[in-house]
């Protein structure tokens, strides 16, 4: 419904539920961080921002220039090009068997802050000073001067 729907707005709508569902699959997979930030960043951030840029863009089918038939034709040949090559890639390919000894905790949000505080925490630490000087250097640019 992405693809098909006219209307930007609906088309973005339907992304965010697309991206639902992404998360879903995360969670059956048993990486509930990994769910938590991809509907924080995508579905929340992002699609935002689409959304305002689609409302302020004010996408009408009356101002949308029309493509010409070469256009169209040429876009065909690219994507039938572009599936050729896909198809190909895809049959060089052989499937994994299952891993035998999985462990059952490996996604969860307590291993991942165990590993960040014990193993990675000078990285994480220095990631967030470098953070925090951005931060500090985008309000100093984005600070009117008095005179």
């Amino acid at each position: 419904m992405v693809v098909l729907e006219k209307n930007p707005v609906h088309s973005v709508l339907y992304l965010v539920v697309t991206f639902f569902a992404i998360a879903g699959h995360y969670i059956l997979l048993n990486a509930q961080f990994l769910a938590a930030v991809h509907i924080i960043v995508y579905a929340g951030a992002i699609m935002v921002l689409f959304l305002f840029v689609i409302m302020l863009l004010n996408l009408n089918k009356e101002t949308e220039p029309h493509k010409s038939i070469f256009a169209k034709g040429a876009a065909v040949v690219a994507a039938c090009i572009l599936m050729i090559i896909l198809i190909g890639a895809l049959k060089q390919t052989e499937l994994l068997p299952a891993p035998g000894n999985v462990n059952a905790n490996l996604g969860l949000v307590e291993n991942l802050g165990k590993v960040l505080f014990t193993q990675f925490l000078l990285p994480f630490e220095i990631s967030s000073i470098l953070f925090l000087s951005a931060m500090v250097g985008a309000v100093m640019l984005g600070k009117k001067e008095s005179k």
